[in-house]
């Protein structure tokens, strides 16, 4: 097959292809719409009306109803399987045994926390078993005092030495020093499945505070909206684990974020083969942080990019701007695996919340990072089922 044949296949087996009472919709696979593709095999997409050629989404459309194969007797149709097999065993057996085994790692991963010296005073809470109890808490989705029972729980098995009182855990994350232990936590909570991973993807999401802001109201009269904040994070395409994130209030640029991102899971010790992002993160510094990680950025270009800029800072800028004109195709190949952190932020955000329940920013950044690093123990407790691992952070 040519690469339009290999992309329409592969649009088919996403399921992307919707029938309509006058022919097809074929989800655009670099943007949020959809093509059209009639009953008479016509595509409206740009490749299709300039290049007079069968387009992607018109192989996409034959795929999905039949294919034609070659015999000694002729050209035969029949259809084509485009549903891929669901690791169901491994599914069953890891969501079954998540609650148990999350514990399990949970306190294998606090354990490399440093714990702060005290020279004089009372006796203070160990800030690993706070660190659990805090995890614990953000993953059972339990307010302070009905997760106490869960700490109690810890204690009997032997996790834990000392049950915290309930306060402990807000003041935990209401503490700055924490927020560099969780963002190590993150990257070392996805150490595992360094060995699998060698493609990543970078975006931003937004999650929801308990705080209000007036600004729509005052101006558009809306009523009040609540304020979010946002996690930048570092995916890796094949399991979906978060490598590395950055949270940075509602206004937090995310160009900025990135070269911190690459860096972070490149000394994680993850092999960084290629990355990418969408336009927001097509800049030269961006470019060059991948290549100095060993690794090529694709990242499409704004329509007013020119590849003119001169200085040896843009030098991989205007060779990837080349590649861009003439190999689109191909440029998207890579850059299609993109959409894994949209699936990522989405996993989250459904299995833990897309709110926060603390107060203050301090709060409420700890308990995202803790939101990942629980679902980073997820996907490593689905990953030993899969693919039969022995995680050891």
């Amino acid at each position: 097959m040519d690469l339009r044949q290999l992309r329409g296949l592969e649009i088919a087996k996403q399921n992307q292809v919707q029938k309509t009472k006058d022919g097809w919709y074929v989800k655009s696979q670099s943007g949020s719409g959809s093509w059209h593709v009639t009953e008479d095999f016509n595509c409206n997409c740009p490749d299709c009306l300039k290049n007079k050629m069968t387009c992607k989404h018109q192989f996409a459309v034959r795929f999905y109803l039949q294919v034609e194969r070659e015999t000694p007797l002729g050209i035969k149709t029949e259809r084509v399987a485009i549903s891929s097999k669901q690791a169901w065993k491994a599914y069953d057996e890891a969501q079954t045994h998540e609650i148990t085994l999350f514990d399990e790692l949970l306190k294998d991963l606090v354990h490399g926390i440093d714990e702060p010296e005290q020279t004089f005073g009372r006796p203070r809470l160990s800030l690993r078993e706070t660190a659990f109890c805090s995890i614990q808490k953000v993953y059972s989705q339990l307010s302070s005092r009905r997760a106490v029972s869960l700490f109690g729980n810890a204690v009997e098995r032997g996790q834990i030495k000392h049950k915290p009182h309930y306060s402990a855990v807000s003041k935990t994350l209401n503490r700055k020093d924490l927020t560099p232990i969780l963002e190590e936590l993150v990257t070392v909570s996805a150490s595992p499945l360094k060995g699998i991973e060698r493609d990543f993807a970078v975006d931003s999401t937004g999650f929801r505070t308990t705080n209000f802001t007036e600004y729509a109201n005052e101006k558009y009269g809306l009523g009040r909206q609540h304020d979010w904040i946002k996690a930048h994070a570092c995916v890796g395409t094949k399991t979906n684990v978060v490598t590395s994130v950055v949270v940075t209030d509602a206004h937090g640029a995310d160009s900025p974020q990135f070269p911190a991102l690459i860096e972070a899971t490149a000394n994680g010790g993850f092999t960084v083969h290629e990355a990418s992002a969408d336009k927001a993160y097509g800049s030269a510094d961006n470019y060059n942080a991948v290549q100095e990680v060993g690794g090529v950025l694709y990242a499409p270009f704004k329509s007013s990019a020119t590849g003119t800029t001169h200085g040896f800072k843009y030098r991989l800028f205007r060779k990837m701007f080349l590649k861009f004109q003439l190999n689109a195709e191909e440029f998207y190949e890579h850059y299609h695996k993109r959409s894994n952190v949209e699936s990522t932020f989405s996993a989250i955000k459904k299995k833990f919340g897309d709110g926060l329940k603390s107060k203050n920013f301090t709060a409420q950044k700890n308990e995202l990072l803790c939101k990942i690093i629980a679902y980073n123990i997820t996907c490593v407790i689905q990953e030993m089922h899969e693919l039969g691992i022995k995680p050891c952070f």
